[in-house]
């Protein structure tokens, strides 16, 4: 089984981000660490623009699709708008030279 990347993207409240972000999503975040075939997760957010969203890797691309459709319909609920989502499968020994995957 190929390890899937899953990329969502969505516009989102300025104010919303940074350290309110931080404090209100802890719970969240820990949350996602318990979803089936999840692996990692990156954070993105730029107020400058009004976008958020994450990187993360799952182990296969029926997890990620999984939560993907799951999680769009949360991030909408919390404020979130024009949720895209992405998912690609990664290139693994491309990946462990350049220290995506270990």
């Amino acid at each position: 089984i190929m390890p899937s990347l899953l990329q969502i993207h969505f516009n989102f409240p300025a104010e919303l981000m940074g350290p309110s972000l931080t404090a209100a999503a802890t719970p969240l975040a820990e949350s996602i660490t318990r979803e089936p075939g999840f692996i990692s997760k990156i954070w993105t957010e730029n107020p400058r623009t009004g976008e958020a969203g994450g990187i993360y890797l799952f182990e296969d691309e029926a997890s990620a699709l999984t939560y993907a459709t799951m999680h769009e319909q949360r991030v909408l609920a919390m404020g979130a708008s024009a949720v895209q989502y992405r998912v690609f499968d990664v290139n693994e020994p491309l990946s462990r030279i350049t220290r995506g995957i270990s």
